[in-house]
């Protein structure tokens, strides 16, 4: 398998051309709408790749999120999560399915990680084809130290609160926010990164409905570094495959919420909602690879 980088390496100086994504993030650039211009030329490499068969099963169901998004009510999709293209490739075939789906994939705003805008300019003009809310995540936390990263923190905590009083106004404007609950793209290598974060049960308490979404089939592999850590995007390895995108039905929220309290032995309720979660994506998974 060859690297993005090399594979498609004219395209991507285009796309960096016309990228106008930041590569520094503070409280005032949160949210950030998806840049269209550079969308054909990603589309362009999925083109490339993606082979017959693929598509989004259980469209029925992002109907139905879609409609109570514009009743007025806060919707939310929780992804499983492979690789970088996962959003682009949902967009493509959301786009391809029907003109249903094109509304479906206007209506995506996607929490984003501060480091795919900040890690390099690459990442951020292919991530900035895409309208996103970005946060700093839990996970980035541990590493500082709360007196000799006594700034950094306070940048953080000032990027968190923006996004969350931004996302409280995306909530009720018709939007489906998109969210990745594994909060890291999946290393075969490394099981935890397939176990939802904690902090993914705060999204599922103040919305009203969501869709789970599961994915079968890869595009973009993640490449695992020298060292043992993970390279950006542009350094995995690129695959022409078939992708399946599996959309389960509208639940509530609070309805989720209350029965995975219901065991007796929960300890962490929080983290009992997320993994029932992430149970549920599995399920799913398992179901649609056997039809591929």
């Amino acid at each position: 398998m060859e690297e993005l980088s090399s594979a498609f390496q004219d395209i991507i100086k285009k796309v960096v051309a016309l990228s106008k994504s930041s590569t520094v993030i503070d409280e005032y650039n949160v949210y950030q709408e998806g840049q269209e211009e550079t969308i054909p030329y990603i589309d362009h490499i999925i083109d490339s790749l993606i082979l017959p068969g693929s598509g989004i099963m259980g469209m029925e169901h992002l109907s139905a999120l879609l409609d109570k998004a514009r009743e007025g009510k806060s919707c939310l999709l929780l992804l499983e999560h492979y690789s970088n293209l996962d959003l682009p490739l949902f967009s493509y075939l959301l786009r391809k399915d029907s003109e249903r789906g094109k509304e479906v994939a206007a209506a995506l705003v996607a929490i984003a990680g501060v480091k795919l805008n900040e890690s390099s300019p690459t990442v951020a003009a292919f991530t900035g084809a895409y309208t996103r809310l970005v946060i700093y995540p839990s996970r980035s936390l541990q590493s500082l130290d709360s007196e000799k990263d006594r700034d950094e923190l306070a940048r953080i905590n000032a990027i968190n609160h923006a996004a969350m009083k931004a996302l409280i106004d995306i909530k009720k404007k018709g939007k489906l926010v998109l969210v990745f609950p594994a909060g890291t793209r999946y290393r075969p290598w490394d099981p935890r990164t397939k176990r939802g974060v904690r902090e993914i049960d705060s999204y599922i308490k103040s919305f009203d409905y969501m869709c789970l979404v599961a994915i079968n089939g890869e595009l973009l592999h993640v490449r695992r570094g020298d060292a043992g850590s993970d390279e950006d995007m542009m350094d995995d390895y690129v695959s022409k495959g078939q992708v399946r995108f599996t959309a389960g039905p509208v639940l509530s929220c609070l309805e989720f919420r209350n029965a995975a309290h219901m065991r007796e032995d929960i300890e962490d309720k929080k983290q009992a909602v997320v993994d029932a979660i992430m149970t549920r994506l599995e399920i799913m998974h398992q179901k649609a690879q056997y039809q591929l």
